[in-house]
């Protein structure tokens, strides 16, 4: 094969000449097809518009279609109306302004089904304007990094106008055809564009913590577009033999392959390789994928078809939302009435993921959008009039925000909206509470706690191991895990609520649930120590907390354990931590009532080694006991105790 542009020539001569003998082809009323985001042809769009601006009357009403444009899009400007019309599956933020407008056109359909319409001729390509790489010793060029539904385009395409850049790497997989099958060959060399997300790192980092901890050794990932999804990977570093079939290829998936955490050794299809459909990332990315057998770039069709996705065993698809309602469906295409983005293919993957086996669908989004007195909740009570809804209800296992992880699967909707309230923005809880209420989705005595003292205390998790090596994970209550509590203390025997409560109390009312988890976390703490029988599932076995008294400094603690979890330590795994955070608060000791024949909380109070002193009145005890471990010491904190007790009573109303 020729090695040089003008031996192409040569061999080519009719394929080569001056942009205008090609754009000559162009008829009033065709469909012009662009190729895709940082794959776009740079060159051939601004000749296209100049080529206009020279012979304003050599076509009216060209449809121009692209899946996603990064670069400009000039033929929106309102001087060309009368020349182009453009046509778009996915909005971009050069073009947003003129869809809403009503200056340009938003075809709203999944990824999946895009490649169709251009097979079907339902939307018939006259002219496909693209861009390859120099051919190899063969005759074929290839697609580089966007072969998406340019592949099927050219195919469908009686046209096709090739930009030929070195610049371009040289991809595997479908991302081929040959030279004889292009008409026109533009050769202009020229940066690749690149694409760099902007994302708040502080948020990012917690949010990435979160999705780390959902993530397991072995899984496949699909990662959608927006700057959330591809910034939280760098916290998945630490992951072994993950694999990657995703629709976008992102740099910080690249970084993960080069790191080893990505080595697409235990994928169920296309093992051994990465599977993406085009890239948008940095020059470093496009070096990186130039000749690399370990990736191969298919057809859209291909990779974000919902069966193959369901395929892949432990499938996880990542993706992000611009708003989700309490009720668990999101939007990724719209704010109300207004056009944003697109379906995309994040819709393929999350209903892929659901049906695969292991599967699990992860919704991260940073819980506000906006900034000082224009933020907002980007978790609102419902869905705009106007907005579509890209993600249902049922598809959405995982949302998570910086402030925690919401598990919507299977709940029922008063159980997703305190979920969803949960991982809210702090200062919009109220408001989401409120709106709640108002829509009949949560109780109407729904009890919260505002301000600081009602915000979740995540730096509290913490994972421990009793005596017996049974691993739990301890955290403090929240909003939401009023169902959690119900069947923990309906699991607890007559005989453990009796000594719980210290009464015959058989019934946990919403009310009276409603104590433990509306509190404020400035006075008192709850804790739940958690096991997870399986994924996404949480089962309380025991719960510890305590209530300060303001008055001596001191709180007064209790716990219970599941009685099918007894003698396993469980009991002093919570008051040792209950212990740790009430000395880091600065509090003097506890207090607590204990009956008499509850000799196992008796037992655990004792062998914390502090010094005690117990009080037996009507079957029960009264147990102090003092944080310090000399004897002097604790006699002169429990007569201060006294001291203070007495300053209380005397001011009693």
């Amino acid at each position: 094969m020729p090695d040089s542009i003008a031996e192409l020539k040569a061999q080519y001569p009719d394929k080569f000449g001056p942009e205008g003998k090609a754009f000559k082809n162009i008829r009033r009323g065709n469909t012009v097809f662009i190729g895709t985001g940082c794959g776009q042809p740079q060159y051939l769009v601004q000749a296209l518009t100049k080529y206009v601006d020279r012979n304003p009357a050599a076509f009216y009403d060209v449809e121009v279609f692209h899946l996603w444009t990064l670069g400009v899009a000039p033929y929106t400007d309102r001087k060309y109306r009368a020349n182009f019309r453009h046509n778009s599956f996915f909005i971009s933020d050069s073009t947003r302004e003129a869809v809403n407008r009503g200056m340009a056109d938003y075809t709203p359909i999944i990824f999946s089904q895009m490649s169709d319409l251009f097979y079907r001729k339902f939307i018939p390509v006259d002219v496909a304007l693209i861009q390859v790489t120099p051919p190899d010793k063969h005759g074929f060029v290839n697609l580089g990094i966007s072969v998406d539904v340019t592949k099927a385009a050219i195919e469908s395409a009686k046209i096709i106008i090739a930009q030929m850049n070195n610049c371009l790497p040289r991809v595997p997989g479908d991302g081929f055809m040959h030279i004889e099958d292009i008409d026109f060959i533009i050769p202009y060399d020229e940066p690749i564009l690149e694409y760099v997300a902007e994302f708040d790192p502080k948020v990012v980092e917690q949010i990435g913590r979160h999705v780390s901890s959902l993530v397991e050794d072995g899984d496949t990932l699909q990662v959608g577009y927006g700057s959330t999804p591809n910034a939280i990977l760098p916290f998945l570093a630490d992951k072994q033999h993950l694999g990657v079939h995703t629709e976008l290829l992102t740099d910080n998936l690249v970084e993960l392959m080069k790191q080893g955490a990505i080595d697409n050794s235990l994928k169920s299809v296309n093992r051994g390789r990465t599977v993406a459909t085009f890239c948008m990332g940095t020059r470093d990315t496009y070096e990186y994928l130039n000749g690399n057998p370990a990736v191969e770039f298919r057809t859209a069709d291909y990779t974000n078809n919902p069966l193959l996705i369901a395929r892949q065993d432990n499938m996880v698809a990542i993706n992000s939302a611009l708003e989700i309602d309490l009720t668990g469906q999101g939007t990724a295409e719209s704010i109300g009435r207004t056009f944003f983005r697109g379906i995309g293919g994040q819709a393929d993957f999350m209903r892929g993921a659901v049906l695969a086996h292991n599967g699990k669908t992860i919704l991260a989004l940073p819980s506000t959008a906006g900034e000082n007195e224009h933020e907002v909740s980007r978790i609102i009570p419902l869905l705009r009039e106007g907005s579509g809804v890209t993600f249902n209800r049922s598809d959405i296992h995982y949302v998570v925000t910086e402030y925690g992880i919401a598990y919507l699967h299977g709940k029922n909707i008063r159980e997703r909206a305190m979920e969803l309230i949960a991982i809210a923005h702090p200062k919009f809880r109220p408001w989401l509470i409120e709106e709640a209420k108002k829509a009949n989705l949560i109780y109407q005595d729904q009890a919260y706690v505002a301000g600081k003292g009602g915000e979740y205390p995540a730096e509290l998790e913490t994972y421990r191991t009793t005596r017996t090596g049974l691993e739990v994970f301890l955290r403090p209550v929240k909003i939401s895990d009023e169902p959690l509590l119900k069947d923990f203390f309906y699991s607890l025997s007559d005989t453990s609520l009796q000594r719980r409560f210290m009464s015959m109390r058989t019934a946990m009312t919403h009310e009276q649930l409603q104590s433990f988890i509306a509190i404020d976390f400035t006075r008192e703490i709850v804790l739940l120590a958690i096991v997870f029988p399986e994924e996404g599932i949480e089962e309380v076995i025991a719960i510890g907390q305590y209530s300060i008294n303001e008055v001596t400094h001191t709180a007064d603690a209790a716990f219970a354990v599941r009685d099918d979890y007894h003698g396993q330590g469980m009991g002093t795994v919570l008051l040792e931590y209950l212990t740790f955070l009430a000395k880091k608060r600065g509090l003097l000791g506890f207090t607590a009532d204990v009956l008499a024949d509850n000799y196992g909380m008796l037992r655990v109070f004792e062998k914390m080694g502090f010094e005690m002193t117990k009080t037996f009145e009507d079957g029960a005890y009264f147990l102090e006991m003092m944080f310090v471990r000399d004897s002097r010491e604790a006699t002169l904190k429990r007569s201060n105790l006294k001291d203070r007790e007495g300053l209380k009573k005397r001011h009693k109303p």
